[in-house]
């Protein structure tokens, strides 16, 4: 899909929404705004501005994803509302767990299934392995399975929505890099090495009769 992260957030915010608080959907320019920029629920939280929501909204309106809806009698705001499960072809199960990861960033099934409860009912962990399953065995998959990270069991996984997620597992697994002040104490070490190195060649050869 290739979509940015604002647009993923816009998307994802659309559809918890629809769910969670379906009396206030279609959600306003300002109410979305709000569930983009919610503090709980939301990995990372961002600062939204009203004209970036707005810009992401066109966007997704241009690839399918979100339809707006023109103020009617008795209503001044223009509202949104998202289609995504239509225009990537989701079952229930798959949309929650889509719309887990663009929230709240790469999860473990674990995660999942404990956040989920307001989204969709979950049976068990096995239903969100087979959802997720589902949106990585796609022609063009839409979940993938991180590598492990360093002491964790528990696989995660992310969305695929705005391309290749970066691997946090293998930055941690690599060595740590020497700090600045080991490296500089390092290289005065050799420094007066080869100054000592350097004055006994010049006594030896000082000392030595023409």
């Amino acid at each position: 899909m290739d979509l940015s992260p604002v647009e993923a957030r816009v998307a994802a915010s659309l559809m918890e929404k629809e769910v969670t608080t379906p009396d206030a959907y279609p959600l306003t320019r300002n109410a979305l705004v709000a569930a983009c920029n919610q503090s709980t629920g939301r990995a990372p939280v961002l600062h939204l501005e009203h004209h970036e929501v707005e810009a992401a909204v066109l966007s997704l309106k241009d690839r399918g994803m979100v339809r707006l809806v023109h103020p009617s009698h008795g209503s001044r705001s223009e509202r949104y509302r998202h289609i995504v499960p239509e225009a990537l072809e989701l079952g229930a199960a798959e949309r929650a767990v889509l719309c887990l990861l663009c929230l709240r960033g790469p999860q473990t099934p674990g995660e999942l299934k404990s956040r989920s409860d307001r989204l969709h009912a979950f049976g068990h962990l096995e239903d969100v392995q087979r959802a997720l399953e589902a949106l990585a065995g796609r022609p063009d998959p839409l979940a993938v399975r991180l590598p492990r990270r360093l002491g964790q069991k528990e696989l995660r996984w992310a969305h695929l929505l705005c391309g290749e997620p970066r691997d946090e597992g293998e930055a941690e697994a690599a060595p740590t890099a020497p700090r600045r002040d080991d490296r500089l104490a390092g290289l005065e070490h050799r420094v007066a090495e080869l100054e000592r190195a350097l004055s006994e060649l010049r006594g030896d050869s000082g000392s030595n009769p023409l």
